[in-house]
């Protein structure tokens, strides 16, 4: 038998023993290694993948707090949200933008300048995962057409938000401001926690001088969504902090007044009381419509806005910067009677002109045969250039200056309005610096009828005249008057920092006062007219500023000259007389002269505040009253 066909058992079995023992060995170590990592991921590193998981499903949404609420001081509401349904897109969940926007141009009504915004904002610099509108104000077709088609449009969402919107729009424009969508330069500098899914923010006025208290403070929620993004429901949130509600020292009644009185005319009128210092109306007239700047105003309206001749857009009451013209005359007088450059008995003889000597110019009065024998007492009543001319000179431009700062002037002295100028108070520095001319004694008796170099803004002169009200005590302007809750105010307000304007004998306060009553209820009072039949003795003054200067001999027709290079028509006052309630500064642009134009609206304020609104009130009181029934 051959020696092939033997068979070693015993050496097989063992090559099998040995195989199966490596093979189960294998087993074990693999088995061993997925018990290890099993281990691994569902102990040791449980918390990293639970929280990758929920990063997937559960999602950190910021909440944006609702805005605060303005009311005017009777607690009519000025500026609220409401709520309007946008829809907006993620770009980062997008499939395809360009397609997406087609898509939607097919199911919205999506203009050409809505997607030229949406590309503009697409650009900038925003925070991940932050929506972008692309349409506001969708309507209930619109948002249904969009719902049936929400499956095919990953990253596309309707949005509800709450929008700010100004029931009297045009009436508050320039006193409230506006809030319009975060730009690039502001995304720079606010905290991007907190205004995180804020879209707005303060751009001008009271909107953007409070934006702290009126912003509040985010809130969020922790949300489950799908695969494409979508909310399914909310796990968890901490709500956001509403911003705080605000009422103004601002009356709509005198507001709307204001402007009714100005009558579509070119102009600026503000209110003060004297006594807190708050704006009682702040009205520059054309106004605009807020509205719609809030969600961003179209190309063709900002356009009809910036290019009107009328400058709607102007802030004349904060902005305007214009001469003065006679109604600086009490503040001139204070001056002058403090300084020791007339008395209240100092005469002069006024031809109808005035000259610094025998061979010099002319500098001519108002009524050219002149006013005769005037004391300060005559001249403030009868608004007598000559007068205030020789008086300038004699107090000369360092006097002025030091006297006419101490008033406001050349500054900004309100303490919460956004964007007011200071005017221009001359000096001989100024001078020296911005004509590299000394000051001539000429520039002092234009200073002395409120001309030449001198500029201030409505805003001021009300502010200055609020002084004289108060008898030389100082309460900046102010437009806040209290926080609903327990912020305290003064906590939120500049200090002004304004000493009072004390006189070496304070009965020059009254003496100057009655000077200005004069004017209104004077025999040859400029503004008698204005002043006639009022249950109450008020004071105040007339001005007219020249918009392009005569030659020395030129007579001024109106009536030849075209609208808009007339005269502005001013006036400054209060009332009554004593206690005063109420302070005000009208200019009419190109309205010619003060006391036919500007005084009457000043009278028609007067009344509204003192005779009308207190009536008003008092029968809505009853009313109230009569309402309850007997008790």
């Amino acid at each position: 038998m051959p020696w092939g066909e033997f068979k070693d058992t015993a050496a097989e079995r063992r090559l099998f023993q040995r195989r199966t023992l490596v093979v189960m060995a294998l087993i074990m170590l693999m088995i061993g290694g997925l018990i290890a990592r099993m281990y691994q991921l569902q102990i040791v590193e449980h918390d990293i993948y639970t929280t990758l998981s929920d990063k997937n499903r559960v999602q950190v949404q910021s909440v944006p707090p609702p805005r605060g609420l303005i009311y005017d001081r009777n607690h009519i509401l000025l500026a609220e949200n409401r709520p309007v349904f946008s829809v907006t897109l993620v770009p980062e969940r997008v499939d395809g933008m360009d397609h997406t926007l087609s898509q939607l141009g097919d199911i919205l009504d999506v203009s050409g300048e809505d997607l030229e915004r949406f590309h503009r904002r697409l650009q900038e610099p925003r925070r991940p995962f932050q929506e972008i509108p692309l349409r506001y104000d969708l309507n209930e077709q619109e948002m249904a057409r969009l719902a049936v088609h929400r499956h095919e449009l990953p990253g596309v969402e309707v949005k509800a938000e709450l929008v700010r919107f100004y029931p009297h729009s045009t009436l508050t424009s320039h006193s409230l401001g506006f809030v319009g969508r975060i730009n690039r330069d502001e995304l720079q500098r606010i905290d991007p926690v907190n205004y995180a899914g804020t879209n707005y923010i303060g751009k001008s006025g009271i909107e953007r001088f409070y934006e702290e208290l009126l912003h509040g403070t985010v809130g969020y929620q922790h949300v489950e969504t799908n695969a494409r993004g979508r909310t399914l429901r909310v796990l968890e949130r901490e709500n956001p902090v509403p911003g705080e509600d605000l009422q103004l020292h601002l009356d709509l009644r005198l507001q709307k007044r204001a402007y009714d009185l100005l009558d579509g005319r070119r102009g600026a009128i503000v209110a003060i009381e004297p006594a807190t210092g708050g704006i009682l109306a702040l009205a520059s007239v054309p106004g605009f419509d807020t509205n719609k700047f809030v969600t961003g105003i179209s190309v063709k309206d900002y356009r009809e806005l910036s290019e009107s001749r009328d400058k709607p857009l102007f802030n004349r009451a904060l902005r305007g910067q214009y001469p003065p013209g006679s109604t600086l005359k009490p503040m001139l007088a204070i001056a002058a009677l403090d300084s020791g450059a007339t008395d209240r008995d100092y005469t002069i003889w006024d031809p109808g002109y005035f000259q610094l000597n025998n061979s010099g110019r002319r500098y001519r009065d108002w009524k050219r045969a002149g006013h005769g024998w005037v004391d300060l007492m005559d001249a403030m009543a009868e608004s007598c250039d000559v007068y205030f001319y020789e008086i300038a000179v004699k107090m000369g431009v360092d006097t002025i200056y030091s006297y006419l700062s101490r008033f406001g002037f050349g500054e900004d002295a309100a303490l919460d309005v956004s964007g007011a100028l200071s005017g221009l108070l001359p000096s001989r520095d100024w001078k020296r610096a911005m004509r590299s001319e000394p000051w001539y004694p000429g520039d002092s008796v234009n200073l002395g009828i409120g001309q030449g170099f001198m500029l201030a803004t409505p805003l001021q002169l009300a502010t200055a005249t609020s002084l004289i009200a108060n008898r030389g005590t100082w309460v900046e302007p102010r437009l806040l008057r209290e926080i609903e809750g327990d912020t305290p105010v003064a906590q939120y307000l500049p200090d002004g920092g304004h000493e009072p304007l004390t006189l070496k004998n304070p009965d020059d306060w009254e003496f100057v006062v009655e000077t200005m009553a004069e004017v209104m209820h004077g025999r040859r009072g400029t503004a008698r007219r204005a002043g006639s039949d009022a249950p109450y003795r008020m004071a105040g003054k007339t001005g007219t500023a020249q918009v392009f200067s005569l030659a020395e001999d030129e007579e001024y027709d109106a009536e030849e000259i075209r609208e808009r290079l007339r005269d502005h028509a001013l006036f400054v006052g209060f009332a009554p007389v004593k206690n005063p309630k109420i302070a005000v500064a009208v200019i009419v642009e190109n309205g010619g002269g003060g006391s036919s134009t500007a005084a009457p609206v000043a009278r028609e304020l007067f009344d509204a505040w003192l005779l009308e609104f207190p009536a008003e009130n008092q029968k809505a009181l009853i009313g109230k009253v009569e309402d309850k029934g007997p008790n």
